[in-house]
């Protein structure tokens, strides 16, 4: 048999191979992991967290055992602070579930991961800061016209020490919160623009080779 005949036989074994069910099983899973579609799954996963949060809010609110020893009014100004949280994380879960329907339908990107990195810390920046600056404005408004000087004891039962700043939280969450926001956009788009010059200078390459 020429050498010839031995490469096509041998051809046809690894083609039989390729189309064969033991090494082709796994094939939806590599495509999944090839088109960048694992990173849906991190918008989904954190628009459900957004849902998830004001309920475990609550848990840890009553399982402090908080109402049991404090007035009608500290009372009130946490139902009002966990309606102020629910409207938060219903903003949040609108970010990331607005940002995925967004994401799965653009798939004119070469450099997957880079610019799907810089999507997702934009779109986490978005979330905690526009998380941080409706609660921190929204909550510590609540705390002070109910509680005043007891208004450290709203953040602590809430379970969001980091933004126990008195009074000026409600200043400091919006400030801080569109730092982030463009922070986190600023930093997203050196990503992106890292990814367009990788791109224009391949373009570039393949054209002086022509």
């Amino acid at each position: 048999m020429s050498d010839s005949g031995t490469s096509a036989t041998l051809k046809e074994k690894m083609d039989k191979m390729d189309s064969h069910p033991f090494t082709t099983f796994s094939k939806p899973y590599l495509d999944f992991l090839a088109k960048g579609k694992i990173f849906g799954f991190i918008y989904l996963i954190m628009a459900v967290v957004n849902l998830i949060i004001p309920f475990a809010v609550i848990y840890k609110t009553i399982d402090s055992g908080i109402f049991s020893y404090t007035g009608a009014k500290f009372t009130f100004a946490i139902i009002l602070s966990w309606l102020v949280i629910g409207f938060a994380c219903w903003i949040g879960f609108q970010i990331w579930w607005n940002r995925r329907a967004k994401a799965a339908n653009d798939t004119s990107y070469e450099f997957i991961t880079t610019t799907r990195f810089a999507e997702i810390w934009e779109t986490f920046g978005e979330w905690l800061g526009t998380f941080i600056g409706i609660i921190g404005a929204g909550v510590g408004l609540i705390a002070m016209i109910f509680l005043g000087d007891e208004a450290s004891y709203l953040f602590s039962s809430i379970g969001m020490d980091s933004l126990n700043f008195g009074p000026m939280v409600i200043l400091i969450g919006p400030v801080t919160g569109l730092f982030i926001i463009i922070i986190s956009r600023f930093l997203a788009e050196q990503l992106r623009l890292f990814a367009s010059l990788v791109n224009n200078t391949k373009d570039i390459a393949k054209n002086l080779k022509k």
